[in-house]
């Protein structure tokens, strides 16, 4: 059965997390992405452990890398333009995560590229954006969040703005607005024929998550946000709690009859006048801490298993990726590596019901690269191929 994304040809100029991720998202639903690398610098991710059993791959690498193919062209090389060139002409949707103008120097930016495929569709994936005063500063996953503002208001007064264990800005204003970009683009294409420069700042990203709440309410009232000052990052009861043997539960009942179901669960009835945002929060959430500090995180959860009170464990990675929720939900799946051997990995999280993701492969190590096959569909002959290859090409 074909991927829904069939059809849409994808050159991959990214590294690290946000483009990669975004690219083996788009091949996961059918896109056939022709990932461009360096044949001799590796990507950073390269370096993680732990790695594949008897390889040289990381098993971050073979998750990124998953379904595309590759090809290593020394982009300085001008040889290399030329084939990019040619390329262009069936791949036409390119990412790139660049600092603005490197792409220029090569003649491989959106506005040299489109004189030659007007229908080319160029996203381009940066901390900063194209524009603006901060579009050549260096920066990684923390430094959006932090020039976002949604720092200043997460995490706790006494201990400050929290390290989120995930590349939130990376992927989520990321990975996940290029792919909408470049749907949204594939969809106008075909309306008028024309393509287009996609400019994704992950700062954006970040700044937009502003909009719902304190962004919005900005806005409106001048009023900056704080710390534990609002429903949802600790200014009311919705929170995590610590249990007797070190482990946490999160509370997320903020509609009243939720919270009714939390407080006759932990003995409380009488606190649900009050609420989840009571007037003297502090002393009322102290008071729930040391109840729930009272017993197990195995035994609140079989009083709370009966009771409609939006009250789960947190869970370890373990526990999530070998749980029934996992298992039903098709999560982890197993995928050809290399030496042949099934390598589990986390799937796609869309579902769809005639057009499922595909797990064809991981990713292709360099010196398995498809390279040779691309250059002949091309046009070049082995006798060209060997003298590129001798010649630092694909180095």
């Amino acid at each position: 059965m074909a991927g829904a994304l069939e059809g849409l040809k994808i050159l991959d100029f990214s590294t690290l997390v946000p483009g990669p991720y975004a690219t083996m998202c788009l091949a996961d639903m059918g896109a056939d992405v022709l990932r461009i690398k360096s044949g001799s610098r590796p990507d950073v991710v390269d370096y993680l452990p732990p790695f594949l059993p008897e390889t040289e791959m990381s098993a971050v690498s073979a998750q990124l890398g998953r379904n595309k193919k590759v090809m290593t062209l020394n982009l300085k090389d001008s040889r290399a333009i030329e084939v990019i060139h040619q390329l262009i002409g069936e791949y036409d949707i390119i990412i790139e995560q660049f600092r603005p103008g490197v792409m220029a120097k090569f003649n491989l930016d959106y506005e040299s590229l489109k004189e030659i495929n007007p229908r080319l569709i160029y996203c381009s994936l940066t901390g900063y954006g194209q524009t603006g005063p901060m579009k050549d500063r260096a920066g990684h996953d923390i430094n959006y969040i932090a020039q976002s503002g949604v720092a200043s208001y997460s995490g706790k007064k006494e201990s400050g703005p929290p390290l989120i264990g995930i590349q939130m800005a990376d992927i989520a204003a990321g990975s996940n607005n290029a792919i909408i970009g470049i749907l949204s683009a594939v969809i106008y294409r075909e309306r008028t024929g024309k393509g287009q420069h996609i400019d994704v700042s992950m700062t954006d990203g970040m700044i937009a998550f502003n909009s719902f709440m304190k962004g919005a309410a900005y806005l409106v009232d001048g009023k900056d946000a704080g710390m534990e000052d609002n429903m949802l990052n600790g200014g009311s009861l919705y929170d995590y709690y610590a249990t007797l043997d070190g482990r946490y539960l999160s509370f997320g009942g903020v509609e009243p009859q939720f919270f009714k179901a939390f407080c006759q669960t932990i003995g409380r009835p009488e606190l649900t006048a009050g609420g989840v945002t009571p007037k003297n929060v502090d002393q009322v959430k102290q008071e729930i801490k040391e109840i729930i500090k009272r017993k197990t995180l195995d035994e609140w959860m079989i009083e709370f298993n009966e009771a409609d009170a939006c009250v789960e464990p947190v869970l370890t990675l373990s526990e999530v990726l070998e749980g029934p929720l996992v298992q039903e939900r098709c999560m982890v799946v197993e995928v050809p590596g290399p030496n042949g051997r099934k390598v589990k990995q986390i799937a796609n999280p869309i579902k769809f019901s005639e057009s499922s993701p595909e797990y064809r492969h991981t990713a292709i190590p360099n010196s398995e690269a498809n390279t040779k096959e691309i250059m002949k569909k091309l046009g070049y002959s082995q006798a060209e191929f060997e003298e590129f290859t001798n010649t630092g090409l694909f180095s």
